[in-house]
């Protein structure tokens, strides 16, 4: 592949990607509608499509043994999520209201996520055990996303315990008072979905080849490659999602989408094919990045919490802290 080629392949995949992501989400937003997702189910599955870029971009680079631009491409993306999802989101929308409860029962799991997939790149744990420990925390988490007052209450735990999470997973309903409610999705919105994805997940294989071509013609560290340039091209679907959702009033699927579109990349995107091909071994851009993923990963839940949601000044905080990682990633290198 000439530079040329390369330098059109992405520059393509990357146009096409965005204006179909916008199409993937809004008509998953209708089919969510017509099936009574939850918010925070519903954050998950535009999380899970939206997603397909960063995956098929990641598990490409690993069959071709590029096992630091296919790291960088997960936890990079997760580092984006959080500064184009959230931050990017709450400064066009001006604020995306959450309750806290909703903060503390996704952010909890988001930061075992995050914080297993530090000591897995950092060599301390092997990727089968990384994601043995994701799966235990995210199979149960889903299963409650979906999960009806009833449901949680069969489940015989702790009086406190259950009352909790039933308000939890309520209060997330009850911020769709002021949210504008899609219509009811038909057939053919679940067709043009899938038919999205699928240009969607094509786009970001000839990204990926493009990137990579570049990159090793010109001498960029992988880490870059994947962490940089990939990372930040193969989310804009979950950021396009994420906008949408937050200038729409429907906060709880925004952070939904955000938390859960990081918790796949590290599952699917990482864990899973590693447990297969195996991880880079253990370096100090690697730990930056997967360390600065925690990091802002906390931050943000902090900011979330404490305010009740993310208001523009959050949202500026958030995306002057992935500039630093920018600036700190390329002087690693």
């Amino acid at each position: 592949m000439t530079a040329g080629s390369s330098i059109a392949a992405f520059v393509v995949g990357a146009g096409v990607s965005l204006v179909t992501s916008w199409v993937l989400v809004s008509r998953l937003e209708r089919v969510g509608e017509r099936l009574g997702l939850s918010e925070a189910l519903l954050g998950l599955v535009a999380a899970l499509a939206a997603d397909a870029p960063e995956v098929t971009a990641s598990v490409t680079a690993l069959a071709h043994h590029q096992r630091g631009i296919g790291a960088g491409v997960t936890i990079g993306s997760n580092v984006f999520n959080l500064a184009a999802l959230l931050g990017l989101g709450a400064v066009v929308a001006g604020r995306i209201g959450l309750h806290r409860k909703v903060v503390v029962l996704g952010g909890t799991v988001a930061l075992m996520i995050a914080a297993v997939c530090l000591l897995a790149v950092a060599g301390t744990i092997g990727a089968g055990t990384g994601l043995a420990l994701v799966l235990v925390v995210l199979v149960p988490y889903t299963v409650l996303l979906g999960a009806r007052r009833s449901t949680i209450e069969r489940a015989r735990l702790p009086g406190r315990w259950s009352s909790w999470l039933t308000q939890a997973v309520a209060e997330e309903e009850t911020e769709l008072e002021e949210a504008i409610r899609p219509r009811r999705g038909r057939p053919v919105d679940a067709v043009v979905a899938l038919g999205a994805l699928a240009v969607v997940v094509v786009a970001s294989v000839a990204m990926e080849r493009g990137a990579s071509t570049l990159g090793v013609r010109y001498g960029i560290a992988e880490i870059v490659v994947g962490g940089l340039v990939l990372a930040a091209v193969t989310s804009l679907p979950n950021a396009v999602a994420a906008v949408y959702l937050a200038r729409r009033g429907r906060g709880a699927a925004a952070l939904s989408t955000a938390l859960n579109s990081n918790a796949i990349n590290v599952t699917a995107g990482l864990l899973l094919p590693a447990t297969i091909v195996g991880l880079s071994k253990p370096s100090a851009p690697g730990l930056l990045v997967a360390g600065w993923y925690l990091g802002l990963t906390a931050v943000t839940l902090l900011l979330a919490y404490a305010f009740r949601g993310l208001h523009r000044s959050a949202g500026w905080t958030i995306i002057a802290l992935y500039v630093l990682f920018i600036a700190a990633l390329l002087v690693a290198v």
